[in-house]
């Protein structure tokens, strides 16, 4: 009884120790297999993120290409439709303003050479003036001559005295009416038309501004008739527009002249061009008017006309 005791207490002993060994080894084997556990963990997670940015690059591989494609093809179709309209836009812009100053000198001119508002120029025949068979035969020439330009339908042409050139200035009109009846000496503008009468000593001056006064009374056909102030210019003297007498008109018995104008009257409507106008003084410019005022300055006898 007392060996089973003391056997028994020895191989308590030694399972003890064996037992010690192996939870001794177990813990050995503990801290060496989780090591290979996490490596075994980290290499799928290796593994899983290497086929990501594969399809990640076969994603962007495949985006960018479709992308880019579609947008330069888009682009160059536009930018090649934008500038084709453009082309064909620009010469009708040109287009467009040569038609309208090329017409706007038409109605301008056909307007001066009818008259404009459609009041046509005037013409009167020598025997619609009141004694024109009486008119010693020079001022009769150079009457006849003014008259049968005012039925070539010609506009107020500013710088001309040809007819040819389809109209012609106050002063122009004088020029060539003169010249062609033996003048050759008239001067060209009305400014020196006035000097040349003035030093002919056959000049009369008018400062009334009514129709009957006596400063009115030694007037005659064919007499060069003078004004200031119809338009703004600096010369000296300041005479700025000329015409000639032509004597009263039967019909009315109003004082009629011949020239060119833009805008005088004639039976009260204005004309533009050459053409028979009424003579009348302009009445007295209104106290502190700054506009153009027009001034008859008086009249004079054409130098060297013999009225045998």
């Amino acid at each position: 009884m007392k060996w089973l005791l003391i056997l028994a207490i020895f191989l308590g002993q030694v399972c003890a120790a064996h037992a010690a060994e192996e939870s001794l080894g177990t813990k050995i084997k503990k801290v060496f297999e989780p090591s290979p556990t996490p490596i075994r963990k980290h290499r799928k997670k290796k593994a899983t993120p290497t086929p990501s940015p594969a399809a990640e690059r076969k994603q962007k591989k495949a985006s960018p290409t479709p992308t880019p494609s579609p947008t330069p093809k888009s682009k160059s179709k536009r930018k090649q439709a934008s500038p084709t309209p453009a082309p064909t836009e620009s010469p009708a812009a040109t287009e467009t303003p040569s038609p309208t100053p090329a017409e706007k000198p038409t109605p301008s001119s056909s307007e001066r050479a009818q008259g404009k508002k459609a009041w046509p120029n005037v013409s009167l025949s020598p025997e619609e003036i009141e004694d024109s068979d009486s008119y010693p035969l020079k001022v009769r020439q150079i009457i006849d001559a003014g008259l049968a330009l005012t039925k070539q339908n010609l506009g107020y042409t500013y710088g001309s005295a040809d007819p040819a050139n389809g109209g012609m200035d106050c002063s122009g009109f004088v020029y060539y009416v003169l010249k062609q009846n033996g003048f050759p000496d008239v001067p060209r503008d009305s400014s020196q038309q006035y000097v040349w009468v003035r030093k002919g000593g056959n000049f009369k001056a008018v400062v009334s501004r009514k129709e009957d006064s006596f400063e009115l009374d030694d007037l005659k056909p064919g007499d060069l008739l003078f004004w200031r102030g119809t338009y703004n210019i600096d010369r000296d003297p300041p005479i700025t527009h000329s015409m000639i007498y032509l004597g009263r008109e039967k019909r009315t018995n109003k004082r009629v002249m011949v020239g060119s104008s833009d805008g005088r009257t004639y039976d009260g409507k204005q004309r533009w061009g050459v053409s028979v106008f009424d003579f009348k003084l302009p009445p007295p410019p209104k106290s502190g008017d700054a506009k153009i005022s027009p001034v008859f300055v008086g009249y004079g006898r054409i130098p060297g006309l013999n009225e045998d």
